[in-house]
């Protein structure tokens, strides 16, 4: 194995949700907090509506380009974990695009093996809001 694992995934019904919300509302972008609003799930905005702190982590980008950030210090407890955004029937409470749709946006994860996290490691931290403008 050599190349770099992403950090961040979609499922298929996700990544479906995910353009949907795109066709109706232009460019988008999900920000995953440390427990803010509805726990610790992630929140989809209109790209721009949701301010990134120079300290918050690009995680990677899903489909049609939509960057995925986390909060630093979220980061620090889940930098060995791949983060899949996956979508589940429900409401939740937060200010997540999704929500008025009847589904919520969920994270599941997994831990990297230690040949993933070598890699990882290899590649260098993350880009950082910073890094970008913000």
């Amino acid at each position: 194995m050599s190349e770099v694992p992403p950090r961040i995934r979609a499922t298929p019904e996700a990544e479906s949700w995910i353009e949907r919300l795109r066709e109706r509302h232009g460019d988008l972008m999900f920000h995953q907090s440390g427990g803010c609003c509805d726990g610790s799930a992630p929140m989809c905005f209109v790209a721009g509506e949701f301010r990134v702190g120079g300290q918050d982590v690009l995680l990677g980008t899903l489909t049609g380009n939509t960057p995925v950030w986390i909060g630093a210090a979220q980061f620090e407890y889940w930098r060995h974990t791949q983060v899949t955004i996956d979508v589940v029937p429900g409401r939740g409470s937060g200010m997540s695009l999704e929500a008025p749709e009847g589904v919520r946006f969920f994270i599941r994860s997994r831990v990297f093996s230690d040949a993933e996290n070598a890699l990882l490691e290899a590649a260098g931290e993350p880009p950082r809001g910073r890094a970008f403008g913000e």
